[in-house]
């Protein structure tokens, strides 16, 4: 199957059936507005192409992704159509990979935020550096927790952990994510792609049909949660409209502490 120019996006064929896809966009690999449009669609291209077995995800230089881009994001502001085509795409990305039948590894080779951690942590299998960093930033800009953390995370390393890092937005290091359960292993930094490689080998010689259709079973929790899902979409929009956004992605560019106000009519 022929696969279209991706806008930040680069992929290349390591070994016989293994696609890469590799997420490069300036320093950060922080997605445009096509950039997360694209890798939200891309699953289903995959999902059809019967050359590929197993999908490795990673970013270019010392980063995975930060997120999205601060002044794509600034739009979203007052503007209600590009949010309708985010919070669509934010959705379709989610969805998208809980039903790509073939297994995703994430190799994450450095920080992971807003849509490279969804990426990062919805992939069946993810596999981090050492000196890598999650963190989901949602609270500290002034929205609400949306894209993928409030169906997952709870799953993945309990209630507990979810709350603490999803309401402080303190940055997980890979050992900890490890320990915690949010990801699947931690490796040293020189040996990532080589065990991410060794995973994907596994998997393309194992019995195809067996392993998708448990990865499909698996997902059926996700599936279940899914009203969770949306409400955190429809909630992190909604706090676009509002003042808390406005403080929190002012203070980031300047680089200080934001100061919200206090009160709230919650």
């Amino acid at each position: 199957m022929d696969y279209p120019e991706y806008e930040g996006l680069k992929l290349d064929w390591p070994e016989d059936g293994i696609l890469r896809i590799t997420l490069s966009r300036g320093n950060v690999n922080a997605m445009s507005f096509q950039m997360h449009h694209d890798i939200s669609q891309i699953w289903r291209r995959i999902d059809r192409d019967q050359d590929v077995r197993v999908v490795i995800v990673t970013g270019e230089g010392r980063c995975f992704s930060a997120g999205g881009d601060f002044e794509a994001d600034g739009k979203l502001m007052g503007n209600w159509n590009d949010m309708i085509e985010m919070v669509k795409d934010a959705r379709e990305l989610v969805e998208n990979m809980i039903h790509c039948s073939k297994p995703v590894i994430s190799a994450i080779n450095g920080p992971a935020a807003g849509g490279g951690l969804v990426v990062a942590l919805m992939s069946d299998i993810s596999i981090m550096a050492r000196s890598a960093k999650l963190v989901d930033g949602h609270t500290r800009l002034g929205v609400a927790a949306g894209d993928h953390a409030s169906l997952l995370w709870p799953l993945l390393c309990g209630m507990a952990k979810a709350k603490y890092y999803l309401l402080t937005c303190d940055p997980i290091p890979a050992e900890e994510a490890e320990r915690i359960g949010l990801v699947s292993m931690c490796v040293d930094d020189g040996v990532l792609m080589d065990r991410a490689l060794e995973v994907a080998r596994k998997l393309a010689r194992g019995a195809p049909t067996a392993i998708r259709w448990t990865k499909q079973s698996l997902n059926g929790w996700l599936r279940m949660a899914w009203p969770i899902m949306d409400t955190s979409l429809a909630l992190e929009a909604l706090g676009f409209m509002g003042p808390e956004v406005r403080e929190g992605m002012a203070s980031h560019v300047e680089k200080r502490e934001p100061k919200f106000d206090p009160r709230s009519p919650l």
